[in-house]
């Protein structure tokens, strides 16, 4: 669906006579305690309609007759926000919690807490990790592995990542994807993506011989080996026009052959760029299976940020569109560690962006194109794939629509026009990129959605991770960050240290640790399974409401091979 339907039942006001107050998404606000009355000028008030499902004891509720609110709409950090005629459904966060507040209600002081192996089951549902193998001192990769994970806060998850290695050219692509208005943009931009990339940096005889062996029916050559958890799928319905569209641009590149050496900075722009091209024309053409000619309409009206990594060798470059992030983990002379930011947020935040939007577009709509921190008062990020209602015009925006299925048709957030649109288009997917040459202190790479950052800071990512992957974090002095701390408060921070040790909190995964840390870290800085059990614990439709879907790519480059390669070894 191009957005929640009115049954979601992700986030439900219906008259019964039991509620939950939720805080608002912030890991840094302590969760309410079990007999602690909730004050109501903090916190919305949410009634759960499915708790009685769910292993949580909270509370539960009577009536089955439920208001039901869009996910994609409800909340104030949600991608899209209101205009006059979806005020119900867009309020921003204030007044949307006035919006729910219907009349007093009483906490339930009932207990439940996850086991920790029950705690552990969650966080490592969607782990994975790949190490790159050795092959005899030939083509030494200066990446010595990858772990990802995935924690989903909507339902289902919109969150997408891909890993692959290039077959055909040197390095490795590790990317993550933030969907919004839906999963179908995400999902087609991560299985797309690298390969559009791939055919943009493989050299004009490549490009010859895989389109002629199309032509003659043999094999093509392998472009990418994809690293993939068994979750993360591939469209078999899409994969004919997928290959399609794929084609006809690398048939586009042969034509244009200018016999020079392709730069990889280009390659990524022009990949990004023409993968959104192709996703808004196939929407514009449509397709006479029906299946097919939904699937591309959701791909397009949906949209998808998107934060990729390509590394070969010491050359690391990071393509940015969107408000995902690339961070750097580098180990100082002391042992300490610092972050080092290789993406820029593309949003409201970033003054650069807001003065690049203004520049494209008259002087005259300068007071509309941002307006409560969003694109036209609507977007957050100020680029991303598809979101075609911020690219095309009026006219063609009201022919597909008209003459598209009728699940299109008849929904209403499909036919509504952005307020002030007079000189679309106000979104572009060019991606801004950043090249760093890798150094031996340079020891990981960070690639995550806003989920995490909005969770954490950089330097506490950069200090946890590398913690982690050299086994230091239990020796580490216990610091309380200015809190005064009792004598019983320091012997449980302890107690707490000691059991992490044990096989049961101990993570194989860095992503999994780090995930761990965004969600149940308390002020002292450590995680406090509590808190975690109770995020954890939380029903689906209420999750979003606390937190974003967070998905996490950490590599680990290696630092021998970086000096090698420094020393003119390799």
């Amino acid at each position: 669906m191009l957005a929640a339907s009115c049954c979601d039942r992700r986030m439900c006001v219906c008259p019964g006579p039991r509620r939950i107050a939720i805080p608002v998404r912030s890991s840094r606000l302590p969760l309410l305690s079990d007999a602690m009355p909730a004050p109501t000028h903090l916190f919305p008030l949410i009634r759960n309609c499915e708790i009685s499902r769910i292993c949580s004891t909270m509370c539960y509720c009577h009536h089955k007759h439920l208001c039901c609110l869009s996910s994609h709409f409800a909340h104030g950090h949600f991608r899209y926000a209101p205009q006059k005629k979806f005020a119900a459904l867009y309020r921003p966060k204030e007044n949307f919690y006035q919006f729910i507040h219907a009349r007093d209600y009483a906490s339930t002081p009932q207990r439940f807490y996850l086991t920790p192996p029950q705690v552990n089951s969650i966080l490592k549902a969607n782990e994975y990790s790949f190490k790159v193998p050795e092959f005899d001192g030939k083509n030494v990769s200066s990446v010595l592995g990858f772990d990802s994970n995935q924690l989903p806060a909507n339902a289902p998850i919109e969150d997408r990542r891909s890993a692959a290695t290039c077959l055909q050219t040197r390095g490795m692509l590790l990317g993550v994807f933030d969907g919004h208005a839906g999963c179908a943009c995400a999902q087609a931009v991560s299985e797309r993506l690298f390969y559009y990339i791939a055919v943009s940096l493989l050299p004009h005889e490549t490009l010859l011989e895989i389109e002629n062996a199309v032509e003659s029916g043999r094999a093509l050559l392998p472009i990418l080996q994809w690293h993939k958890h068994p979750n993360d799928y591939f469209s078999k319905e899409a994969s004919k026009l997928y290959f399609n569209s794929l084609r006809t641009y690398w048939q586009e590149l042969i034509d244009l052959n200018s016999g020079e050496t392709t730069d990889v900075k280009e390659a990524l722009i022009n990949a990004f760029k023409r993968l959104d091209n192709d996703i808004s024309l196939e929407a514009q053409v449509g397709d006479p299976n029906s299946f097919l000619n939904y699937l591309v309409l959701r791909v397009a009206f949906s949209g998808a940020t998107a934060c990729v990594a390509h590394v070969d060798g010491v050359d690391l470059h990071v393509a940015n569109t969107g408000d995902s992030r690339a961070m750097l983990g580098v180990q100082e002379e002391d042992g300490s560690w610092s972050a080092v930011n290789l993406s820029y947020d593309h949003n409201a935040q970033n003054e650069r962006e807001v003065e690049r939007v203004k520049t494209e577009h008259p002087k005259s709509e300068e007071k509309s194109l941002v307006k409560q921190d969003r694109l036209l008062g609507l977007l957050m990020p100020f680029r991303a794939f598809g979101d075609v209602k911020f690219k095309w015009s009026i006219e063609l925006q009201k022919r597909v629509v008209e003459s598209g299925p009728d699940q299109l048709n008849d929904n209403e957030y499909t036919k509504f026009i952005p307020p002030n649109y007079h000189t679309p288009p106000y979104l572009t997917a060019e991606p801004e990129v950043i090249h760093h040459k890798l150094r031996p202190q340079d020891k990981f790479l960070v690639l995550a959605t806003d989920g995490l950052w909005e969770t954490m800071h950089r330097q506490d990512v950069a200090r946890i991770v590398g913690e982690y992957l050299t086994g230091v974090h239990h020796q580490q002095p216990i610091a309380v960050g200015g809190y005064k701390v009792t004598l019983g408060q320091m012997h449980g921070l302890l107690t707490e240290r000691r059991a992490k040790i044990s096989s049961v909190f101990e993570d194989q995964n860095a992503a999994t640790h780090l995930i761990r840390h965004a969600v149940g870290n308390n002020e002292f800085g450590t995680v406090d399974h509590e808190r975690l059990s109770k995020m954890l614990s939380l029903p689906e439709e209420l999750a979003r409401m606390y937190r974003d879907d967070i998905t996490i790519i950490v590599v680990q480059f290696n630092s021998h091979v970086i000096g090698a390669y420094q020393n003119g070894e390799l």
